[in-house]
């Protein structure tokens, strides 16, 4: 191997560095643990331990090791003495070190790897090379420099980032850690302590970002967040599990995964409400309705708790017990906890009176005390136990209840619109909607205060109800979030009207919003088409600059149809055909209504095609996608059937203009519009 040659060298440094890796890897399997472990817990976390970081240390073939280099001026945090040479870095996805423990690459996330996203000509940051590299498959194939402290060089765009970033897209989404842009890094790197809203449009890499951000809070935080935990959440099972192997990728493998649902899955759901009623029912005067039917299962006492010990009898008046009864409410804390500490402070004034009668009583006498039958009784008639879902149940079953409790915050006609039209005779026989049960879980944390995580990514942010952000709230209070969403983009009739408002009921209004406008992802011909409805879906928004020096493909085609049949979707078929021959993946996305008619169509013709959430592969790279789960999902190339069905699939015209912005803007190099009727007006020049 020629000595002179870069590309020999540096493929020879990529062997050594894997072959290092497996050593490492290799190191932790041989590890034995019999002589250190006092027992078998103990022996049980060490082992899952172990099997863990094995995981992390695998070395994925077809990922590279390492995507850059970076050549120091002088040595990071070392005196900068004349003539002295710097270090060399070579950045990559994880840190791997030789034999000796001396760095063959560096994790992305470390500080010296830094000005690999942020360094430029005008900032060099002491860099004087920065070295990215190519390859195909998982072998290095190519590299480029920038010699960021010459000024005789020109700046260039880099030629093996464009190519990074429009690489075709087949399997599920991959991490952006080769590609990540000076404003994504600002964003990724940004501190624990602080909560970020992330507004930005089709292809700005929010989704990315986020994912990204908590990978970077991973490695800056470790232990805090071991303790505290992560959570992503998604808006649809489909869109997780098209991004759950970033985090993997990046040696993260504890982060967990959720829907909203799935964090507000105290009943089963069976129902589905009309929009109206859920825009209500998700409105955050809901909550004081439900604190108010909660703090209402409190009753003042009338009578005196009498406390037998032995020939001893104990009086707490009525008037006492009132007091501390108001005491707690004052307080507003959980109630349930209040719940708890009552009949403590019924046994403390019991005790009160022992001492003044000259006994000498101890904390077992008042925890005695207050599990005396006459506290017990007391406490159930005073501050009775409450069941969410059966508050939640009288309220949208009985009128009186909810228009006692909800005088003042609701219209009449509003309350009108959340009640059940039809008697549900039983909690067990309701077929609740997914509205419900946010409710029920508000009413939850009324009762006893929800969990709180380290950090929560909630992505798609823009279509949550106010209720749902509280839900969502509630898992972080003591912790920080991520937000990631386009307001553009909000398909739900609650969708969030701004990102302030949102960011209040997340409880969170101290958060910091930052807007990415430049798209890596949809090429210029497609976001400009797409941009033609931001006037009428969110305006104001500044409308994403495709940075993409490829334009891509992009046609509008007028096609025949004569029925509803399969025989009537030739030419849409015919399109997809027609991009299966190029490489890369191709989605078909059609109004929901549309699918199975298209899905037979499809099949009718040949062409095998996926559900979303089902990986590509280069055998089956086509997937059918109803327009209402193509948010957060790309494809290389993109067919979009008949665009007003789209809109009319939707409850209002807003929202459905939403949903074909979302649709239009899933290509990453090139779309087919195919339509029979004609385009919305908003499409037009």
């Amino acid at each position: 191997m020629p000595s002179d040659d870069p590309l020999s060298r540096e493929r020879a440094h990529l062997t050594h560095s894997r072959a290092a890796l497996r050593s490492m890897r290799e190191d932790v399997q041989s590890l034995d643990i019999r002589d250190v472990t006092a027992n078998w817990v103990n022996a049980e976390v060490l082992t899952r331990q172990i099997d863990e970081r094995i995981k992390a240390l695998a070395d994925l073939s077809h990922t590279p090791l390492f995507f850059g280099r970076l050549d120091y001026l002088h040595t990071p945090g070392a005196e900068r003495a004349e003539g002295a040479e710097g270090e060399r870095f070579y950045i990559g996805r994880r840190h791997v070190h030789d034999a000796g423990g001396d760095p063959m690459v560096i994790d992305w996330r470390a500080p010296v790897s830094q000005p690999f996203y942020r360094a430029s000509k005008k900032t060099p940051m002491d860099i004087a090379l920065r070295r990215r590299f190519g390859y195909t498959g998982g072998d290095l194939t190519a590299y480029e420099d920038e010699h960021l402290s010459d000024p005789a060089e020109t700046a260039a765009t880099s030629k093996l980032l464009q190519q990074e970033i429009e690489r075709p897209r087949v399997g599920p989404m991959r991490d952006i850690v080769a590609t990540i842009q000076p404003e994504q890094d600002e964003i990724v790197r940004s501190g624990l302590g602080g909560t970020v809203c992330v507004q930005g449009g089709p292809g700005t890499g929010k989704t990315a970002v986020g994912l990204h951000r908590v990978a970077y809070l991973l490695y800056a935080h470790r232990d805090r967040l071991a303790r505290t935990g992560t959570l992503v959440i998604g808006p649809n099972a489909s869109f997780l599990h098209y991004i759950e192997q970033v985090l993997p990728a990046l040696g993260e493998l504890e982060v967990k995964q959720a829907t909203v649902a799935d964090l507000v899955a105290h009943v089963e759901v069976r129902g589905t409400d009309e929009a109206a009623t859920a825009v209500v029912k998700g409105d955050a005067r809901m909550a004081e309705v439900l604190r108010r039917a909660v703090r209402a299962h409190v009753t003042l006492p009338s009578e005196p708790v009498m406390v037998v010990r032995g020939s001893r009898r104990w009086r707490v008046p009525a008037y006492e017990l009132t007091g501390i009864v108001q005491e707690l409410l004052d307080r507003d804390i959980r109630y349930g906890a209040a719940r708890e500490a009552l009949p403590q402070r019924i046994a403390h004034a019991v005790l009160v009176q022992m001492e003044r009668s000259g006994e000498a009583p101890d904390d077992r006498v008042q925890d005695a005390v207050a599990r005396n039958p006459a506290v017990k009784a007391a406490v159930k008639a005073i501050w009775p136990p409450v069941d969410p879902a059966k508050l939640v149940f009288r309220l949208l079953s009985d009128a009186d209840f909810l228009a006692l409790h909800a005088e003042g915050i609701l219209t009449e006609e509003e309350q009108e619109t959340i009640r059940w039209a039809k008697p549900v005779r039983s909690v067990k026989s309701v077929k609740w909607a997914a509205a419900d049960a946010v409710l029920i879980d508000e009413a939850t944390d009324l009762v006893q205060r929800t969990h709180s995580l380290g950090h929560v990514v909630l992505d798609e942010a823009q279509d949550l109800s106010p209720m749902q952000y509280r839900a969502v709230g509630r898992r972080c209070t003591t912790g920080s979030a991520t937000v990631l969403g386009d307001l553009a983009q909000g398909t739900t009739p609650w969708a969030t009207r701004s990102w302030e408002e949102a960011l209040a009921h997340l409880g969170k209004p101290e958060a910091v919003v930052e807007e990415l406008t430049a798209g890596f992802r949809v090429p210029t011909d497609v976001i400009t088409y797409a941009s033609r409805l931001l006037p009428h879906i969110a305006p104001g928004l500044a409308p994403v600059a495709s940075v993409r020096e490829n334009p891509g493909f992009f046609e509008v085609r007028e096609v025949g149809r004569t029925g509803a049949d399969a025989d009537a979707f030739a030419e849409v078929v015919g399109a997809c055909e027609e991009l299966l021959a190029r490489e890369g993946s191709v989605g078909l996305i059609t109004a929901d209504a549309r699918v199975p008619v298209l899905s037979e169509a499809l099949a009718k013709a040949g062409l095998p095609h996926l559900a979303p959430g089902e990986e590509t592969t280069a055998a089956a790279r086509l997937t059918l996608v109803p327009a209402s789960l193509a948010k957060g999902l790309e494809y290389d190339y993109v067919v979009l059937d008949e665009p007003r069905a789209v809109v009319d699939g939707e409850p209002d015209e807003r929202t459905g203009l939403r949903r074909l912005y979302v649709t239009l803007t899933r290509a990453v190099s090139g779309l087919i519009v195919t339509h029979a009727d004609a385009l919305p007006a908003q499409l037009g020049d």
